[in-house]
């Protein structure tokens, strides 16, 4: 367990969110999470991200988020940041998944050493 608390202290973090989207809620779930990429390209510890969209294969996932954060730190520093942005502009993401149908997978990850 020491190696991966090290590894995610010192090395880049992702956050992964792949949903399942109702065709349906398609338009309105892209401009939510596009508004909220719009905030997290301008923040400190910022690296890149991916909006991916499926178009082929037996997945489940028809959408799927990706942001690499330069360390914790930067992730940990994020979350206040995007909760006030969302109730500024009153969007309550768990109230827009569960109006939508909308099923989430969401998580941090790191990259595994040595691969």
């Amino acid at each position: 367990m020491n190696d991966i608390n090290q590894t995610v202290n010192g090395g880049s973090v992702f956050r992964v969110d792949k949903f399942v989207v109702p065709a349906a809620a398609r338009e309105e779930i892209l401009v939510k999470v596009k508004t909220t990429h719009e905030l997290l390209r301008q923040q400190q510890g910022f690296v890149q991200d991916f909006l991916l969209e499926q178009f082929s294969g037996p997945g489940e996932f028809n959408l799927v988020t990706i942001v690499e954060w330069e360390s914790q730190a930067a992730v940990d520093k994020i979350a206040p940041i995007v909760k006030a942005a969302h109730e500024r502009i009153a969007f309550n993401p768990q109230e827009t998944i569960a109006r939508l149908g909308v099923r989430a997978d969401i998580a941090n990850y790191q990259r595994i050493p040595g691969l």
